[in-house]
This record gives C-alpha cells, structure tokens and sequence, in this order.
C-alpha cells in the first residue's frame, strides 16, 4: 500500500490536471462559438454559388465548356488534400481523418500507391507529422494555416492545388475533412474535389433551376465561377475542420475533467484508508506497549 505522502502527491497531481482540463474547456468553447458562426454563415453562400454555377451549366453542351477543371482524364496522379488540426487534446478528431485517408489510398489507389503515384497535401501540423513518420510522399507547404485563419491562406492552397491540376500533375483531387453537425459530433467526409465532371457537367436540368439575364457571356461567367466555387469549397471544409476541431477538444476536455473527479475520489478514499490503517498500527503499538508495561 501506498504511504500517505504519496497518495497526497497523487491526488494534488490530479486536481492541477483537472484544472488544466477546465481552463482548456472553457477556452475551447469560446474558440468554438467564434468558429461555428464562420461556417453557419458561409454555408448559404456556399451552397447558392454551387447552385449558380449548376444552373449556368446546365444549359450548356459539356464540349461547350472549355475548363480545365472538367477535364477527366485517366487516373495516373493522386492528391489526397488531409485536413487536420495544429494541435492535439482532441480525442480521435485528426486519426479518423488519417485513418479514413490511408484506407481510400489502399482501396481505390492501391496500386498507384504501390508505383508512388498518390502524393498527400496536409492542411495541419497534425496531419503533416503523421505523414512524415511513415515516409508518405507530401506537396505543398499550408501546415501553418489555421494560424490566424482566413480566406487568403486558403485561396494560397487552392490556387497551388488549381494550377497543379492545369498542369497535369495530378488527375484526380480527393479531400478528407470532419464537417461539423454538433458540439459532440463530427462526420468524416471524403468528397471529390478535381475535375468537377461529376459536380458540375453532369447536372441535369430540373424545374428548380433559374433562368437567368447573362452578362458579358455565360462561358466567361462560367470561367470566372468554377475556380472561385473550388476555393469557397475548400474555405468551406477547412472552416469545417476548425468548428469540428474545438468541438471535439471541448468534448474531450470535458470527459477528461469528468475522469480526473472521478479518480481524486478513488484516491481520496484511499488515502482516508491507508490513514486509517496508520491510526490503528498507531493505536495498537500504543496498547501492546502498555501490555508489556503493566505485565513487567
């Protein structure tokens, strides 16, 4: 059993972990109020500029649009765009986002993996440093994005992603992000990102679609719309991830700080048992003694 000075050391351990795990909660749900307004807001605008962009090319003949982002050509080159956080304290938030994209990669690029052919883009410290302990191939240098998060870092990953894909170095475009449904839940999701031709070419034309009064032309409005949606669209998943990411660190300081209570008690109660195994050792030493005394 353990002696009453190390089980004082243990129980004080504990409760200035607890603390910590309150302070990080509270932290965490402040950041997460600020994040969860960012992307409520973004998600109208998201959606009615893809909805724009369908409608637009909707009308016209798939060889009518010259895009170098609907081009489908035979999958050679993979990016996997992962989506992580900077930091840890968050339960499973960035492993379900690694795990998810490891089994995309062996289920549907297996060989192209096999030949070095799918190359990771990690948003996130976390993501990064996964890869790099398994000697993954990885391009692009937006590990430092969620610092002071804005637009402008985004668009920086977008547009090396657009011009990599124009340029014919990758073929196809995958990103795996945690969207955001609540303070306790996150979704993986694994959406296609390049070319659009399942997206955008493809939609059929419906009774809710909106006609339109086109200025200058609707292929220029069309050229100028695909890569803003496709820099909004990976906005949108990485102001996803930043909602998702201080969701699950609230939750997981919560649980943490409700174990750390639960473990002060355990130990608290083994203290006030090993105290009163002492008392007594005490109590009988003091008795033995005064046995000896009255029998001498």
């Amino acid at each position: 059993m353990p002696s009453l000075k190390e089980v004082r050391n243990r129980i004080q351990s504990v409760r200035s972990t607890q603390q910590i795990t309150k302070a990080m909660k509270m932290v965490s749900a402040a950041k997460l109020r600020r994040a969860q307004d960012n992307i409520v807001a973004l998600r109208p605008y998201a959606g009615t500029l893809a909805n724009i962009l369908q409608n637009l090319t909707t009308n016209l003949p798939k060889e009518d649009i010259e895009s170098p982002y609907l081009q489908v050509r035979p999958i050679e080159k993979v990016l996997i765009i992962c989506i992580t956080s900077d930091r840890g304290l968050c339960g499973a938030f960035n492993g379900n986002v690694m795990k998810n994209a490891l089994a995309v990669v062996e289920e549907k690029y297996g060989n192209l993996h096999q030949n070095g052919q799918v190359t990771f883009l990690p948003i996130g410290s976390k993501g990064y440093d996964f890869l790099r302990r398994r000697s993954l191939p990885i391009v692009g240098d937006f590990v430092q994005t969620f610092q002071n998060l804005s637009f402008a870092k985004v668009k920086q990953a977008a547009d090396f992603i657009l011009e990599a894909f124009k340029l014919r170095s990758f073929d196809k475009v995958e990103v795996i992000y945690n969207e955001f449904k609540n303070v306790a839940t996150q979704v993986v999701r694994i959406e296609p990102f390049l070319p659009l031709e399942q997206t955008v070419a493809e939609v059929k034309k419906d009774k809710n679609n909106t006609d339109y009064i086109l200025e200058p032309s609707q292929e220029e409005i069309i050229q100028e719309l695909i890569p803003k949606s496709l820099r909004i669209q990976l906005y949108k998943a990485v102001l996803e991830s930043n909602a998702s990411e201080h969701g699950a660190r609230m939750t997981a300081m919560d649980k943490a700080t409700e174990n750390a209570g639960e473990l002060i008690k355990e130990l608290q109660l083994m203290y006030n048992r090993t105290r009163q195994a002492a008392i007594t050792k005490e109590i009988l030493e003091i008795v033995g003694g005064a046995e000896a005394l009255k029998g001498a």
